[in-house]
């Protein structure tokens, strides 16, 4: 077994990449619902890319963070396939948020999309990878991980809509009153 080491900055620089990120995906998920017809296209499509890019970066700078002593290298083909699959996903969860109202299946469905394509980018990003000895990932583990990205693809997204919302308290479809 190899034993290897994170640069503590590294780390620290893709966390702050994640909460920038994160913010800024927020803070674009609001103008989704706000706008129409291309405006509407065109928020989504910026918050697919800060959100998608951004988590994308945070992954990489974490993967740069690791040090083993063998010699890594990337394909970038892969590595560029990594960084466009969370743009689309999120693109496609954004795309949900433009309702006035999240039924729980929609809010299921774009967690479930989301969570899936999070991974997809982190194993595609791994196989980008070029080292001897390769990679051997655990099957347990290996689900763990995508149940964990779409738990918290459930939970950004939930947060994301009733933050739009501008709503107080729990819960989903909730009509807000018409004044």
């Amino acid at each position: 077994m190899l034993i290897g080491r994170y640069d503590p900055s590294l780390v620290l620089v893709s966390v702050l990449v994640a909460v920038f990120a994160s913010f800024t995906a927020l803070s674009v998920a609001g103008r989704v619902k706000q706008s129409r017809g291309y405006g509407s296209l065109a928020w989504t499509a910026g918050g697919a890319i800060a959100m998608g890019s951004g988590i994308w970066a945070m992954h990489f700078i974490g993967m740069l963070a690791f040090s083993l002593p063998i010699t890594l290298g990337y394909d970038l083909w892969l590595t560029l396939l990594s960084l466009l699959l969370p743009i689309v996903v999120c693109g496609m969860a954004l795309w949900q948020l433009r309702e006035p109202e999240l039924a729980r299946s929609q809010l299921a469905s774009s967690s479930i999309l989301m969570g899936i394509g999070i991974n997809a980018m982190h194993y595609t990003g791994m196989a980008a990878m070029r080292m001897e000895p390769g990679i051997v990932y655990d099957p347990w583990l290996f689900a763990l991980s995508v149940a964990i990205a779409i738990a918290s693809s459930f939970g950004a997204l939930w947060i994301a809509f009733r933050l739009r919302q501008g709503a107080v308290g729990a819960g989903l479809v909730q009509p807000r009153p018409r004044s």
